[in-house]
């Protein structure tokens, strides 16, 4: 999409409680003047005039007003253009009254007036506005800037027991997300919403100007699903940068250095920063929004209010005085001693950009901070900048570890084997091999190569202490494979030690997290949620050291086990609180599979669209990253969102560009949706069951229970659940948990035609969170006893099932088929019922709708017939739940 293309105005979100506010202070007739005030840019002039807007609907006279600063240099400049002609001035105090009773007319109580920016007013227009108030001439709406100078006479003007005030604050994440949607006409993928908002720092107006220079610029761009950046930083925008520079030229010599400093050095802490600037330029600034301060036990950090101020100062900066500032602030650090965890981080960091170069052992001691804070964009940096002659088989290591984390693979590759022939003892050995197994594991998804890396550093170390590392991380890449009782066989035994006696602490952390997906696979559900949850904590108790895997990765198993065990809402949780935290440390792999299992979640609670949203965001994280082990998978699980809500284009794209990929192996089978749902949306039923047999063949030989239980599941609700719930069953008793066990009575009910035990299992499943199944099983009882000829019973589970319904997105399946024939009324019939339930009688229906009185009575017995009532005064609550979709399954 074009800049030129987003719409001038974009949508209002997020402010519905200021709009009632607004409307309910208007309603009060004492306050004549309403002020809406905040920061530039949170978009209190678009809140004002959506609210004018829905005043002058009602037919309130509106009059617009301006204020700024050229205007304020003439007397009355802003209200110049309502000034009646003729209006003779030179006696302010008669001039006015004429003014005001011109302005009044006959139906003053009807005015309103909009003043744009007040606080730049005139004081002469602010004393008429003041007498048009008090003369009841006009009510004023008026919009107030912070962190601006007030003039005394509009202070008067706007405080007062006639005035009602309604602060307007930043949009938060969520707004930011309804906005970017509603302008783009699309979702935004997770990663770009959070670099967007840190970015315009919830200001609605710097947002519009970074999306447009981002598109100008092609860095924000739409891949047929979601928007996405190309990278985790955006340039501010032209428009803004002159906006923004004008207010920083305009601060003292002493401030500006602060704020230079700030830009280029990042937060600095508040005695760091006195040392340049002085209390009380650094009081002036905090005062004028410039910067901010932030205690955190005994430290207190400043740094500039805004992320955008940063960006606009470097750019103002010469570069002589920008390597200038580093220098200075690094020999200031090191002259205290550089006691901080992170100076050695931060004096490294800041030789190095300016100059090029630093101390290695500053380098390395940095670099290894890097690592503890997952920032391995900082680690590659600090790395690169080291010498031939100062690299070590441990840096070479961080490198190439930062790389696979970072999706760089074949450079990975050669760095670590490379790393392998520098290699001079054991412990070296052993972390070299396992980081080339991880990386080859997830790089070219050929499980082979991984395993033989394994099996090399096997020939050249010996000991148990060695031996049970190789094993858990051949047990992890068969799990990750496809292999999960093969591989559970030695986790369960290899992972008892304590972490702390592992010869490896991210090879046991990266089993940890593959033996609470593979127990869930594998249908052992409960004992997947303990293990998780202990995993986590151990992760947690030894994070001091510079791991890999992020403490958040291990919810990834806890999210998957909790959806298993049927526990949606908590899972939902879990998940997208570790989401959040792997977002924020920017850590890419784990949030491909933890956006994996949000979609999972979200499929499962059958709602389709925000499933889709999960499923594409974990595909455009796997592309980024080059991830191509998580595509094939992620791809059809988008495909199979796609076509339940009916894009078969979309679904149709998915299903080829999935084609490209192995299957990673891990839920073997449950690939098999994606084209099995296209085939249901096409009306081929019987392909669509014969592509979820060939997944099931796949489950069960490689014993994923999980996927299993599901393709059964869906086969099932295909018709089927004569010739699966026997199976399922079976499952049912091998394995453990709520969901699986709620499957087996959903089955078995349907498979005896049974409309008591389906309402039975629609309660289960609503109170677990699974709305689709839910409403299929309503929408089959009520069928059911449609047949039977109980309407009444039928009618309940009808209402039931529309309840569920509409909690799910718009989804189609063919059990929900029946339920829109049994529910919905015709036209007719719909005309007949409404006006029966206001009381109307049989001989007025007729009249009105050029009926015989016999036709109406027939209908009537038609419409009682349907929805099961008896009565005309049951029509009303009946009407009130026979609302379905406007599209019917296809």
């Amino acid at each position: 999409m074009p800049a030129g293309d987003l719409p001038s105005h974009w949508p209002m979100v997020g402010r519905d409680d200021e709009i009632e506010e607004l409307k309910s202070a208007w309603g009060n007739g004492r306050n004549r003047i309403l002020i809406v005030s905040g920061p530039a840019g949170v978009g209190k002039s678009r809140l004002v005039d959506e609210f004018l807007g829905l005043l002058s609907a009602q037919g309130v006279s509106c009059q617009r007003v301006v204020a700024t600063v050229s205007a304020a240099a003439v007397p009355l400049g802003a209200l110049a253009h309502l000034i009646p002609d003729g209006a003779d001035l030179s006696d302010p105090v008669r001039g006015f009254a004429v003014v005001a009773r011109e302005m009044a007319g006959e139906n003053h109580s009807d005015t309103a007036m909009l003043v744009d920016d007040i606080q730049l007013l005139d004081g002469t227009s602010a004393v008429l506005l003041r007498q048009l108030l008090d003369a009841g001439a006009v009510r004023i709406i008026a919009t107030l800037r912070t962190g601006h100078p007030v003039p005394e006479a509009v202070a008067s003007l706007i405080h007062g027991d006639a005035a009602h005030w309604v602060s307007l604050g930043e949009l938060d994440e969520s707004c930011m997300d309804k906005l970017l949607q509603a302008t783009l006409r699309g979702p935004v993928a997770r990663s770009a919403l959070q670099v967007l908002h840190t970015a315009a720092g919830g200001n609605a107006l710097y947002l519009r100007e970074l999306v447009h220079a981002a598109l100008a610029t092609d860095q924000l761009s739409h891949d047929g699903e979601t928007w996405d950046l190309s990278t985790d930083w955006i340039p501010a925008a032209t428009r803004l940068s002159t906006l923004v520079g004008a207010r920083m030229a305009a601060v003292e010599p002493e401030a500006r250095v602060a704020l230079d400093l700030l830009a280029v050095c990042g937060p600095l802490s508040l005695g760091d920063l006195e040392a340049v600037a002085g209390a009380a330029t650094l009081a002036r600034l905090e005062a004028d929004a410039l910067i901010q301060c932030r205690t955190a036990r005994r430290r207190t950090e400043v740094s500039l209010a805004h992320p955008l101020y940063g960006d606009i100062l470097r750019t103002m900066l010469p570069e002589h005085r920008r390597r200038q500032l580093l220098l200075q602030e690094a020999e200031r650090v090191t002259s205290y001693g550089a006691r901080r965890r992170e100076d050695a981080l931060n004096i490294a960091t800041w030789r190095l950009a300016a100059t090029g170069q630093a101390d290695p052992a500053l380098l390395t001691h940095a670099a290894a901070l890097a690592r503890h804070a997952h920032d391995y964009r900082q680690v590659v940096t600090l790395l690169d900048a080291l010498l031939e002659g100062h690299q070590t088989v441990a840096t070479r290591l961080q490198y190439g570890e930062a790389l696979v984390e970072l999706g760089q693979w074949e450079d990975a590759e050669k760095l670590l084997a490379d790393a392998a022939h520098h290699c001079g003892t054991s412990e070296e050995i052993l972390a070299v091999s396992v980081a080339r197994t991880m990386n080859l594991l997830w790089a070219d998804a050929v499980t082979e190569h991984a395993l033989a890396v394994n099996d090399e550093a096997r020939t050249l170390l010996s000991g148990s202490r060695y031996d049970r590392v190789l094993d858990i991380n051949e047990a992890l890449i068969r799990t990750v494979s496809g292999e999960p009782v093969r591989g559970l066989a030695v986790l369960d035994t290899a992972l008892e030690q304590d972490i702390r006696q592992s010869a490896d602490m991210n090879v046991w952390l990266t089993g940890a997290i593959m033996k609470g997906m593979g127990l869930a696979s594998v249908g052992r559900t409960e004992e997947a949620v303990r293990w998780a949850r202990h995993a986590y904590a151990a992760h947690v108790e030894v994070n001091e050291h510079a791991l890999v895997p992020h403490p958040a990765s291990q919810h990834i198993a806890l999210c998957f086990a909790l959806t298993e065990t049927g526990d949606l809402s908590q899972a939902r949780r879990v998940g997208e609180a570790a989401y959040q935290a792997l977002l924020a440390d920017r850590a890419p792999l784990p949030r491909i599979w933890m956006a994996f299992c949000l979609g999972h979640v979200e499929w499962l609670a059958g709602h389709p669209v925000t499933a889709r949203r999960w499923f594409a965001e974990s595909v455009s994280l796997s592309r980024r990253q080059n991830q191509s082990r998580a595509l094939n998978l992620g791809l059809t699980a988008l495909a199979s969102a796609a076509a339940a809500t009916g894009d078969l284009d979309t679904a149709a794209d998915a299903l080829n560009e999935s084609r490209a990929y192995q299957p990673i192996g891990f839920l073997a089978g449950q690939e098999s949706l994606g084209l099995a749902w296209v085939l249901v949306a096409q009306g081929d039923l019987a392909g669509a069951k014969a592509e979820l047999r060939e997944g099931l063949a796949r489950a069960r030989g490689t014993g994923h229970t999980a996927a299993e239980a599901l393709l059964l599941t869906e086969l099932a609700r295909l018709g089927e659940a004569r010739t699966v719930h026997a199976r399922l069953d079976e499952l049912a008793e091998q394995g453990d948990g709520s969901l699986l066990a709620v499957r087996v009575r959903f089955a078995k009910a349907l498979a005896v035609r049974d409309p008591e035990r389906l309402m039975a299992v629609a309660e289960e499943l609503s109170e677990m969170g699974a709305d689709l199944l839910a409403a299929e099983a309503g929408a089959e009882a009520a069928s059911l006893w449609h047949q039977c000829g109980d309407h009444r019973r039928a009618t309940a589970a009808t209402h039931h099932a529309l309840e569920s319904v509409n909690r799910c997105q718009g989804v189609r399946t063919p059990m929900l088929a029946s339920l829109r024939n049994t529910s919905t009324l015709t036209d007719r019939e719909c005309e007949v019922a409404r006006l029966a339930a206001v009381g109307t009688t049989s001989k007025a229906i007729a009249e009105t709708l050029h009926l015989s009185v016999r036709t109406v009575d027939n209908h009537l017995q038609r419409i009682y017939s349907k929805l099961g009532v008896g009565t005309r005064t049951e029509l009303p609550a009946a009407l009130g739940a026979t609302t379905v979709p406007e599209k019917s399954w296809a």
